[in-house]
């Protein structure tokens, strides 16, 4: 197959950052996709109604002339959450989601909850009005290997949760063990779980074998081969319950190599080739469209978008860009270490 036709994607985890980097980053996420749930963890983090629609007006401001990307916000979660004004946000059709970031899991998740407790009376309210959870899965204990922080954050915190609260909707962001994508499959309704572009391509040995590589740095970190091969599995099984969120996380490079360097990787640019060369390799070009385009809206209660997206594999291999530049410094695009014949032949706002 040397063309494709689907429908236009949406990313349903997408970093935008704010300032300089905002309007470095948003143009390549908006000429690829048509909706994208907005992270909220800014400095100061997102955490009402009026911050939500204060940073949607930024982020239309920093959109290219024409664009009909729209952004889809969240509220972050903290110990201190009004339920009535996470229920008016998402009444009014401001705030689509919250966000769970356990207190120090991932960057700028210093704000996040500490003590689940505190947070229910929100939950509770939320699952009497459909609002969607989206959850960074790990626990923090200094005792739990990192390797193992998803895996236990199920066991102890999800699964007491969702009995807790049963009428709540919820995704589990990045998922990136086969632990995750098994609790998922165990449970039909109600519970969904994004899958990034990276954690379909590397394992832990692209971090750290021969070297350690800082822009294959990222949280949740990539796992081992099994829990790469797991994701493939559900990423291209046609599975309703999976679809694509990038965590794409732009940081410069500055800040990536460095002695202590920040978790991210950033994607938005070649996303769409990386996704048509794996499911190639999965021979699963026909389920590309379901994990990208239409089980995301599926599960959020929006339509398919209207609008199509035409891939085409070229004869040689297509050059990205190793890095941007933005306002605050170059940003790294992420390799996938393979050569891209895939390429998004219909680019547009």
């Amino acid at each position: 197959m040397n063309s494709l036709t689907i429908t236009r994607p949406d990313d349903w985890h997408l970093h935008l950052r704010d300032g300089a980097m905002l309007a470095g980053v948003l143009p390549y996420s908006a000429a690829h996709f048509s909706r994208a749930i907005i992270m909220p963890n800014l400095v100061p983090p997102v955490v009402t109604t009026a911050d939500a629609a204060a940073y949607r007006n930024r982020i239309e401001m920093a959109l290219p002339p024409g664009s009909t990307f729209q952004p889809l916000m969240t509220l972050y979660l903290t110990e201190a959450t009004d339920a009535d004004d996470v229920a008016r946000g998402f009444q009014e059709g401001v705030v689509r989601a919250v966000k769970l970031y356990p207190a120090g899991a991932t960057t700028n998740s210093q704000s996040g909850v500490r003590d689940i407790e505190k947070v229910v009376p929100v939950l509770e309210r939320m699952a009497e009005i459909g609002m969607p959870l989206c959850i960074h899965g790990e626990v923090t204990d200094a005792d739990i290997d990192i390797f193992d922080r998803e895996a236990v954050f199920i066991e102890r915190v999800l699964e007491p949760l969702r009995r807790r609260v049963p009428g709540l909707r919820v995704v589990m962001e990045h998922v990136t063990t086969k632990n995750g994508v098994d609790y998922v499959l165990a449970n039909p309704k109600g519970l969904a779980a994004t899958i990034t572009t990276h954690h379909l391509i590397i394992n832990r040995n692209a971090i750290l074998a021969g070297g350690i590589r800082p822009h294959y740095y990222c949280l949740p970190v990539a796992k081992r081969e099994t829990h790469r091969l797991a994701l493939r599995a559900a990423a291209t099984s046609g599975d309703a319950r999976f679809f694509l969120g990038t965590d794409s996380a732009p940081h410069t490079d500055a800040s990536k190599q460095t002695a202590c360097g920040c978790a991210g990787i950033f994607s938005a640019i070649n996303t769409m080739a990386c996704l048509a060369h794996v499911f190639e390799e999965e021979e699963a070009l026909d389920r590309l469209e379901a994990f990208t385009s239409l089980n995301g809206p599926a599960f959020y209660g929006l339509p398919p978008n209207e609008a199509r997206m035409h891939l085409k594999r070229a004869a040689d291999p297509i050059a990205f860009p190793p890095r941007i530049e933005t306002g605050e410094g170059p940003v790294t695009v992420f390799d996938p270490m393979f050569p891209i014949h895939w390429f998004v032949a219909d680019e547009a706002g």
